[in-house]
């Protein structure tokens, strides 16, 4: 198990958050409130929060947005990750994908298992990494997000969790483009 090296200092991630839904708004996403309380309370920046419908191009152009943004660091979406026909959030995320993190969805799927059994199976959640920025698709309960949060996210985007975390490559994403770590 990892651990916190107190020792270094903090680093605060600007994360945006995007719910992909159909039927919500903002003044009805209780799982978008959930991250948001969750990130903020790690000590994280909001960086945006936008609702998009469950359209693969809607849900693209919302990610790119932010991509492009060089004061993102971090998406992570919540909904659109059943298999459901309307369900097209993994799909999104991947056609944007430079490099995918295939380990993140394995263990959320791990953690799930031990909260809600084979069921788990029904979610692709997904993650991967594009121009610099770490993207993330949950599920849409609030759940799912407590479980990606607390058992994965929160660590992996604290640079003082050891051995290692995602905060610490952030300078190295895009050294293959030659750039560094978006300012």
């Amino acid at each position: 198990m990892g651990k916190l090296d107190e020792r270094i200092p903090f680093v605060p991630v600007s994360i945006a958050v995007l719910t992909v839904s159909d039927t919500r708004s903002l003044a009805e996403d209780r799982s978008g409130d959930t991250l948001v309380q969750r990130l903020e309370a790690a000590g994280h920046r909001l960086a945006d929060r936008s609702v998009v419908k469950d359209e693969i191009a809607e849900i693209v152009a919302q990610l790119t947005r932010w991509i492009d943004d060089p004061a993102i660091d971090c998406v992570i979406s919540t909904g659109g990750t059943g298999v459901t026909g309307r369900d097209v959030t993994p799909e999104a995320f991947q056609s944007v994908f430079q490099k995918e993190i295939p380990g993140f969805g394995e263990l959320f799927r791990y953690l799930s298992y031990q909260k809600i059994g084979t069921s788990t199976v029904q979610s692709r959640c997904v993650a991967g990494v594009t121009r610099g920025t770490y993207l993330f698709a949950l599920p849409g309960s609030t759940g799912a997000v407590k479980d990606a949060w607390d058992g994965i996210l929160q660590d992996q985007l604290d640079i003082r969790h050891q051995p290692c975390n995602f905060v610490e490559l952030m300078p190295r994403l895009r050294e293959h483009e030659g750039w560094g770590r978006k300012a």
